[in-house]
């Protein structure tokens, strides 16, 4: 394969493994988000999350800060904040917040989906997640982050966020998100590592409707970023093996049996053909193997999207086998 290694970025979702207390989840997020800021990696997000018991990843705008603080390059930001569940006016101040605190590191990732169930969902709302409410929303956000807001004749500032044109990106796993985003005129990443079933459709609605003259717009030509699923590890097999707590993750997802991230084990013994079949499918978008092996699989996924960056999430039982796959990835892929 000849696709360019384009850069490299990390989804954390602060998972929680068995035996494991919640500090110590987000103390193992924040080492991975130092290691991936010495390793060279592009990006390190955090994605909003709410009532699950496997993930610590709910006050994203907290881990942030906390992440940027400690690293020195890397920019932080969110996978995304779920737009849903907040006022427009309460993130960009808090995004305002961020950039003053941390200076050009910051992006603010915007989904339309609530990342929990129905009634959290209920509890958290506060912006409609039609799509006209999302792009007047998106709109209020891009404006007050202006040196000249115009404010839409409301007499409402956010003065902590004036000037800083927090870098925004939409989120989203089809074509109408795919649209919402080039309608705006902003960067798209696809939640492909999760949603894979129309990724590559919302990747060429997105290129195809690009307004760059959008008055929200913020770049003058499309720009993707895709979702993979991730496990390196010295050999092939040794990464099969560690794929199953994914694999286990999910299946308690298509179960409703939920629970916390489990040790790798011989999946056919918890998950029954058709089920892992399931899983499989949902999880078809991922690199799972050795460094050579990986690096071949990344590029083949490269060279079918065409994508100008990849953010990889990976789960681990062991903290440790997380950073030694940031690790060896950052190796054989040249960062």
């Amino acid at each position: 394969m000849n696709a360019p290694h384009v850069p490299l970025s990390i989804l954390d979702l602060v998972s929680i493994s068995e035996g494991q207390s919640t500090r110590d989840a987000i103390a193992a997020s924040m080492e991975g988000a130092r290691a991936a800021d010495r390793l060279g990696y592009e990006r390190y997000w955090f994605a909003e999350h709410h009532n699950t018991d496997s993930l610590a990843s709910s006050a994203t705008s907290l881990l942030i800060d906390r992440a940027a603080s400690m690293t020195e390059r890397i920019r932080v930001g969110s996978g995304g904040i779920m737009l849903p569940n907040h006022s427009p006016l309460a993130v960009i101040e808090q995004f305002g917040t961020l950039v003053q605190f941390h200076g050009d590191r910051i992006d603010l990732g915007l989904g339309r989906a609530p990342g929990t169930d129905q009634l959290t969902a209920q509890l958290l709302a506060r912006t409609s997640a039609e799509p006209g409410a999302f792009i007047d929303a998106v709109e209020q956000m891009r404006d007050w982050s202006r040196e000249a807001p115009t404010s839409g004749g409301l007499p409402i500032t956010a003065e902590v966020a004036r000037g800083t044109e927090v870098p925004m990106w939409i989120l989203g796993s089809t074509g109408n998100g795919a649209r919402l985003a080039a309608q705006l005129g902003m960067p798209f990443s696809v939640a492909s590592h999760f949603a894979p079933f129309q990724y590559l459709h919302a990747l060429e609605t997105y290129r195809t409707h690009f307004d760059p003259d959008a008055a929200s717009a913020q770049i003058e030509q499309p720009h993707t970023m895709v979702g993979v699923n991730l496990v390196v590890a010295e050999t092939d097999e040794e990464a099969q093996r560690q794929f199953t707590t994914l694999q286990q993750m999910f299946l308690g997802i298509v179960t409703g049996q939920r629970q916390k991230i489990q040790p790798p084990r011989d999946i056919t013994e918890v998950a029954p053909e058709h089920l892992l079949q399931k899983v499989d499918q949902t999880l078809s978008i991922r690199a799972v193997g050795s460094p050579a092996t990986v690096v071949s699989q990344l590029e083949e996924i490269v060279a079918a999207t065409k994508a100008d960056e990849l953010i990889l999430t990976a789960y681990h039982y062991d903290p440790a086998d997380r950073l030694r796959s940031l690790e060896l990835l950052a190796e054989a892929w040249g960062l």
